[in-house]
């Protein structure tokens, strides 16, 4: 059998002034045997891919995969000439069998209300409908019955933190080989349920997510046909036609069976909605600082401030308020400031200098910080991930340096990247357990590690692109009519107002 694999992925913030080009994706992008060679034995969809294809003696071709992380919307051309790209390749090929995509699920291009979906179908209008194509897609993609329809079967990750990107590739390959095999004929059903959630709740040991999700696998386990349940959180912060959750089920042949199972998952979503929208407590800027400070010295874990709503790594309220409070032993890890970084290195190791520093990208990603600093790293930084999610992958950095500001350091990145492992330390020769405060920026993913790492985590709410409170974005793609928290604003806006 021969199976072609490609992929394109971004988790699009289409609220910042931002826009991704296509020199973006193309500093990481793999082709041909660059797949194989960068992502067999790594926590990824496509690793999960190849893995299934080399166990089972099934002829991979690796196509093209363009990845980038969480950032702004994506430029039409980049769309276009990522699926141009793929399809041009497919119809060069030969007696295929298959195609076997990854795609985010949540890119946001201004020409295309829903890239996703033009992907798949241009993918299936050039192979036909002999050839079986599926997709594994992330956890937090935007997704409805229309983006699926062009699909034979489709997958997203189970976990957030995606720590099962493996997994879900192997899920989705299985389920090709089996069906290439004449095992299964997949049926595949969407749900969705109206309502949405900030990311910062979308992780999946929070309760009652954990509870839905659990009665899921409790369906998959107990089942005694083929079935395949992917309840996905959505994407809040970029403004779709179908932005929110959705309940996914691939059954063997059993089209009701997937239908009803996605239904109940769906109603039970809707009930639980208010739960879900607001699990924990969110801290303002001046509660998480003074909190922080005061806790710090009696406990001997650190304490994490987690600046949730920056979206692009360079959010500053957190560290001017730690500066101007003399905040000690604390680190700042990833700060996205090319600029920065060249300033540094350019200035030299050991050097005390002053730098412009952070918020860069918006007007809403705080104060641009004039500090006096110590140069203590500057060079050019990456490694490979050690963490559970997307281990072993490379990461690229770019020119870095490590700053110290009175007894605050403060890493500095010229790639974006977030500090959800060790990684963020280690690769600057640091150890996250010297410090009293660390402040990451993250939704989910840092809870695999910094969940035990830490003596206590809180989320503090900053006036950034990725607010905990929904009802302050300006969507104008989705229609929220029937959408919470949009259906039961008055109720929740006095919620808020009465603590």
């Amino acid at each position: 059998m021969k199976i072609a694999i490609a992929g394109f992925h971004i988790e699009s913030v289409s609220f910042l002034p931002n826009t991704a080009q296509y020199v973006d994706f193309e500093e990481g992008a793999l082709r041909g045997p660059g797949i194989v060679q960068g992502l067999t034995d790594t926590n990824t969809v496509i690793g999960g891919f190849l893995e299934i294809c080399q166990a089972q003696d099934v002829t991979p071709v690796p196509l093209v995969y363009a990845y980038l992380g969480a950032l702004g919307r994506v430029d039409d051309e980049v769309v276009e000439r990522y699926t141009g790209e793929i399809c041009r390749e497919l119809a060069a090929i030969d007696d295929l069998d298959g195609v076997l995509l990854h795609l985010h699920g949540a890119a946001w291009a201004p020409g295309y209300e829903d890239p996703e979906r033009f992907i798949i179908e241009a993918v299936r209008r050039t192979v036909g409908d002999a050839v079986r194509v599926m997709v594994g897609f992330d956890y937090h993609g935007n997704l409805d019955a229309d983006s699926i329809r062009a699909c034979d079967a489709a997958f997203a990750y189970q976990k957030s933190p995606h720590t099962d990107m493996g997994e879900t590739g192997r899920r989705t390959a299985d389920c090709m080989l089996r069906t290439l095999r004449g095992e299964l004929s997949p049926t595949c059903r969407l749900i969705k349920p109206g309502v949405l959630t900030p990311s910062i709740f979308s992780a999946t040991q929070l309760s009652p997510l954990a509870e839905i999700l659990a009665e899921a696998r409790r369906l998959e386990r107990e089942s005694s046909d083929y079935l395949d349940i992917s309840i996905m959180a959505g994407f809040s912060y970029a403004d779709a036609i179908n932005t929110g959750f959705s309940v996914m089920v691939v059954t063997d042949a059993n089209t009701e069976r997937a239908e009803a199972i996605a239904t109940s998952l769906s109603e039970r979503i809707w009930q639980e909605r208010h739960a879900l929208y607001r699990p924990e407590r969110i801290f303002s800027l001046d509660e998480a600082v003074e909190h922080a400070l005061t806790r710090a010295p009696q406990v001997a874990k650190p304490i994490v401030l987690l600046e949730h709503a920056d979206r692009m790594s360079d959010s500053t309220y957190l560290l001017d308020a730690l500066i101007r409070r003399n905040a000690q032993r604390t680190a700042v890890p990833f700060l996205w400031d090319p600029q920065a970084a060249e300033a540094a290195a350019a200035a030299g190791v050991g050097a005390t200098t002053t730098l412009t520093l952070g918020a860069h990208s918006s007007r809403r990603a705080g104060p641009r910080l004039r500090v006096e600093c110590e140069v203590l790293q500057a060079e050019p930084k990456s490694y490979h991930i050690s963490g559970a999610m997307l281990q072993g992958s490379y990461v690229n950095l770019g020119l870095s340096a490590l700053l110290r500001i009175g007894d605050i350091l403060v890493s500095v990145i010229s790639r974006p990247a977030f500090g959800v492992d060790e990684d963020a330390f280690t690769v600057f020769e640091q150890d996250p357990r010297d410090y009293a405060i660390i402040v990451l920026r993250s939704k989910t993913h840092f809870r695999q590690v910094y969940q035990e790492l830490a003596e206590e985590i809180l989320i503090v709410d900053t006036p950034d692109y990725g607010p905990a409170d929904l009802l302050t974005l300006p969507y104008e793609r989705l229609d929220t009519r029937d959408v919470y928290p949009f259906v039961e604003r008055e109720a929740i806006t006095a919620e808020t107002e009465s603590r």
